[in-house]
């Protein structure tokens, strides 16, 4: 029913939630400690990268709005199997932002400093979850699972409420902060002194600090199409105007960050900046120990809202893949009155739990995220150029000018943003993929590894690209933790030249399958609806 779906208002909450959760409280400061007064020029550049990622997947988000997208559409250029690594990776990484997420809040929860509130301090033990933790981040968990359990329309009020509740509060610390103290001279007067460790800090900020983690989450709205009033219009819009309005909180945070610490903190060196709760420690700095109360309850609220935008669209994400006929069809059950995924959701829950338990702090998990967002996202500008190619005659709501250049450019700069993350970061992509994968050829056993020659050569680019990335990462830049056999800034050449012909490889390794028409058959149904 229409009074069940989300309007233009609820979609941009929805994805503001998810993209202003537990970053806005850390990001600053960690990208400060980074690339100094810098950090700005990071945010800005990642807000943009992010965009250029996203235009090209509000094309295809538009072309087809269905519960899950994220993990279907890779599906309908390469078949079965690179479109199972795909969408594995996608659900690993809308999955694990769940108990980074009841992690950040339990994490909040110990710093409290309040008399009454001690018995919070026992969450943590050298820098992890304590068993009691544990206990707390589970029961985080289950209010992010139930509350998504009954209905989309209850989780949309709930979140339209803590979203507007996490734009205030950000602008609220920073007319404060700025009031207090602002000093421009922390910008520096020289180069050097705004960029103190160079122009490659900024791009080890941007993988590292949480930006990109911040901004990719764009696309929980995709992932719930179906549950948009006129998706063809208002995911578009919903994207644009979340990513803008959580950029300009990102940038202003940054900017008001740095010119508020006090210049004996400067001083000490960018590098040597240490806070447990940045903002929060910052305000007690300051003498406003009343905004510090307020950050702490927000630090506490935050998590909890990205955790709920999560929790749908991850569970929409699990319950389309049954869709691709390499999962139990028990998974996309939703024969409720609300049409909500239960089954999905408790696995993800159960899921998460485990999470918990094999990473017990945010710097781990969030990780595990890094590695399987990036991958996830190197199939949008694939799936976009195949399509351009498969399907010229496909509806196109949004149809982006000049995809066939922005889809490669797009393409290598997710490979370069895999980079940035240094070297770990692409072998533990290769572990997820591995973990995924004995599930599909069960089941593709099942049905007689139908057309398997021509889709593992489909796939056969991504193998390719992600041992290449790995011994580019290996023996690349020290600046991004490799042997410096390739220095800094030809690795971006070497990345930039490898990325391109794997892109090319990619868009004409694509074919016809089954799955192109029912990709065919769901585009049809796309109501050109008006402005």
């Amino acid at each position: 029913m229409r009074d069940k779906k989300l309007n233009l208002f609820s979609t941009v909450m929805f994805g503001l939630s998810a993209i202003i959760g537990s970053g806005w409280m850390f990001g600053s400061s960690q990208a400060a400690k980074i690339a100094g007064p810098a950090a700005i020029i990071a945010w800005i550049l990642g807000a943009i990268l992010v965009a250029m990622i996203a235009m090209v997947y509000v094309e295809i988000g538009t072309m087809f709005p269905e519960d899950g997208a994220m993990s279907r559409f890779t599906m309908y250029t390469h078949g079965s199997l690179l479109g199972h690594v795909f969408s594995w990776a996608n659900w690993l990484s809308l999955l694990a932002i769940l108990p980074i997420e009841a992690v950040a809040s339990t994490q909040y929860m110990s710093t409290w400093p309040w008399k009454w509130a001690q018995w919070t301090h026992g969450f943590m033990e050298k820098g992890q979850l304590s068993f009691s933790g544990i206990m707390m981040a589970t029961v985080m968990l289950l209010i992010f699972t139930l509350i998504n359990y009954w209905s989309v329309t209850i989780m949309a009020k709930f979140n339209n409420f803590i979203s507007v509740f996490k734009i205030v509060v950000p602008i609220v610390t920073m007319i404060l902060l700025v009031s207090a103290h602002f000093d421009l001279n922390n910008m520096g007067t020289t180069v050097h002194q705004f960029m103190p460790y160079g122009t490659s800090s900024i791009f080890v900020a941007i993988g590292s600090a949480g930006i990109i983690y911040s901004y990719v989450a764009f696309q929980t709205v995709i992932n719930l199409g179906n549950d948009i009033i006129k998706p063809a219009v208002n995911i578009r819009r919903g994207i644009i105007y979340s990513l803008l309005i959580s950029a300009l909180i990102y940038i202003a945070l940054q900017i008001v960050f740095i010119g508020a610490l006090p210049s004996s903190i400067v001083s000490g060196g960018w590098s040597k900046i240490s806070f447990n709760s940045p903002f929060a420690d910052l305000a007690i700095l300051l003498n406003i120990y009343w905004l510090s109360t307020l950050i702490y309850f927000t630090a506490f609220i935050s998590p909890i809202g990205s955790g709920i935008a999560f929790s749908a669209s991850a569970s929409k994400s699990l319950s389309s893949m049954p869709k691709n006929k390499h999962l139990p069809k028990i998974l996309s059950k939703s024969n409720n009155s609300y049409n909500t995924p239960r089954i999905a959701l408790m696995v993800d829950f159960f899921v998460s739990v485990v999470l918990i338990l094999l990473f017990k702090n945010w710097a781990l998990l969030s990780r595990v995220v890094a590695a399987s967002t990036l991958i996830s996202l190197l199939s949008g500008p694939v799936v976009a150029g195949s399509l351009r190619k498969m399907g010229p005659d496909f509806k196109r709501p949004t149809k982006i000018r000049g995809m066939k250049y922005l889809a490669p450019v797009v393409f290598d700069l997710i490979s370069l943003a895999i980079y940035w993350s240094m070297f770990p970061t692409t072998v533990e992509v290769i572990i997820i993929i591995i973990v995924g994968l004995p599930i599909y050829f069960v089941y593709d056993f099942r049905r007689g590894f139908k057309e398997f020659k021509q889709k593992f050569y489909a796939s056969l680019w991504l193998i390719v690209h992600l041992f290449g990335l790995s011994l580019i990462s290996w023996i690349g830049s020290q600046h991004f933790g490799g042997m410096n056999l390739i220095q800094y800034p030809l690795d971006f050449l070497v990345i930039v030249i490898f990325s391109t012909v794997i892109y090319y490889w990619a868009i004409n390794s694509s074919y016809h399958s089954g799955y192109f028409d029912d990709a065919r058959r769901l585009n049809s149904t796309v109501n050109w609806d008006e402005e």
